[in-house]
């Protein structure tokens, strides 16, 4: 996907479409790897999350195959979307396996090595991914993950242990209708809110349908017997509380990683080459971080790490709120640095304090609660950002429009910060 962003002008002119439609390409798969994931999340606690797993590697491998030899602009959104979507199956099973695999005090270092890769990503991706691109055009990043996902797919049939299944239990059906058309209804209200316009009826319309559609989906979880999110999660201190934490840190870091390439290139003028190299710093700090939170949770509690990781990341907003023309590459490398530092010292304690709150047979649906919260507050921060920073600038120029954006990155991240404080580390 880092390559895919940055490939949407030429995509636009091979299929003979505009940016806005092809965009679709990064929006629908975001909207749905949020979406599905509670569904993915239930049905691998009550039939095994290893077919899940494998079953979405499949999935995603086989639709981005077909995106591979998309014919035009909406083939190849629809695809590109049906492959984020079937993917999607791996997050919660993921924390599923770490979590039955590894007693509670020890998951924390598991979950460290599970965000040094989804950090680590991107890295590749820039790396690599860009002289293919520029060799081979777009299609290559399609073509290059389609085995990848077989291989994946393979290897986890082999290796993956199976979970125990519960029998006896009925899918909350109406629960994760409910819980699906609100999330989206919400979710494509904050990301198109800027180009609808916020008081526009298309905009307020679909915040109040989700709003409606989601009370209804609280009705139907007090009611059900077996319900997809059992409610008083919501009145859990270790769940409710990191789960907010880490939508509101991933609002700024989502937030922060779009901005920062203007940041480089539309106000200090660096190269096409210089970009790719410095926004490395980020990703870069966020995986060796990972690998590293583990040891430093373990030694002084999940809620100082969670408290540490946030501070940072308030801490790169305040360095990007007050980068000028005349700033150096030193500053611009910290203030990246910090973010990737932040988040990759507090997502795996906050993701470790949820695991162990909740009942092993609902790992599933509490990782891919985590998963769409924290998916709800990317889409929150990165056009929340952006749409105050093009505000700002169509008034006031470039320079100054990217104060009062990161300074909402900021604000958003004090948020996660306070809140942070509130969580209770686990008993060792």
């Amino acid at each position: 996907i880092t390559i895919l962003a940055v490939s949407l002008n030429r995509i636009a002119a091979d299929v003979d479409s505009s940016v806005a439609v092809v965009s679709w390409a990064i929006t629908g798969p975001m909207l749905a790897f949020g979406v599905v994931g509670p569904l993915y999340g239930k049905f691998g606690d009550l039939h095994g999350h290893k077919r899940m797993f494998v079953g979405g590697l499949a999935g995603a491998g086989v639709f981005a195959a077909l995106t591979a030899v998309a014919w035009d602009a909406w083939s190849m959104v629809l695809f590109r979307t049906l492959s984020a979507s079937a993917g999607a199956a791996t997050g919660p099973a993921t924390m599923a396996f770490i979590t039955r695999l590894f007693p509670a005090e020890q998951r924390v270092r598991p979950l460290g090595w599970w965000t040094f890769v989804s950090a680590g990503a991107p890295v590749l991706g820039v790396v690599a991914g860009a002289p293919l691109v520029d060799q081979f055009g777009w299609r290559v990043i399609f073509a290059v993950q389609t085995p990848l996902c077989f291989v994946g797919a393979v290897v986890a049939l082999v290796l993956l242990p199976d979970t125990q299944r519960r029998t006896g239990v009925r899918f909350d059906l109406a629960g994760g209708a409910s819980l699906g058309v609100g999330a989206v209804a919400v979710l494509v209200a904050i990301n198109q809110g800027a180009r609808w316009g916020w008081t526009s009826v298309a905009t307020l319309g679909c915040f109040a349908a989700g709003a409606v559609v989601l009370a209804g989906f609280v009705r139907i979880e007090r009611r059900t017997a077996e319900p997809l999110m059992p409610l008083q999660w919501l009145r859990t201190r270790n769940v409710a509380v990191p789960i907010a934490t880490q939508s509101l840190t991933n609002a700024a870091y989502m937030g922060g990683f779009l901005l920062a390439p203007l940041v480089l290139d539309d106000l200090l003028a660096y190269s096409a080459s210089k970009v790719g190299l410095v926004v490395i710093a980020r990703p870069l700090a966020f995986a060796l971080l990972a690998t590293l939170a583990g040891a430093i949770t373990v030694r002084v509690g999940e809620r100082p790490a969670a408290t540490v990781g946030t501070a940072a990341v308030v801490a790169s907003m305040s360095c990007f709120a007050v980068v000028g023309s005349d700033s150096s590459t030193a500053f611009v490398v910290l203030a990246l640095a910090l973010s990737g530092v932040g988040f990759g010292i507090s997502a795996p304690a906050l993701t470790s304090l949820v695991a162990s709150a909740v009942d092993e047979q609902d790992l599933g649906v509490a990782g891919a609660l985590q998963q769409l919260m924290s998916q709800l507050g990317a889409v929150l921060g990165t056009v929340g950002m952006t749409s105050v920073q093009q505000v700002v600038q169509a008034r006031d120029g470039l320079e100054a429009s990217f104060l009062p954006a990161f300074a909402l990155g900021g604000t958003l991240a004090v948020a996660a910060l306070v809140l942070s404080t509130f969580t209770r580390s686990l008993d060792r």
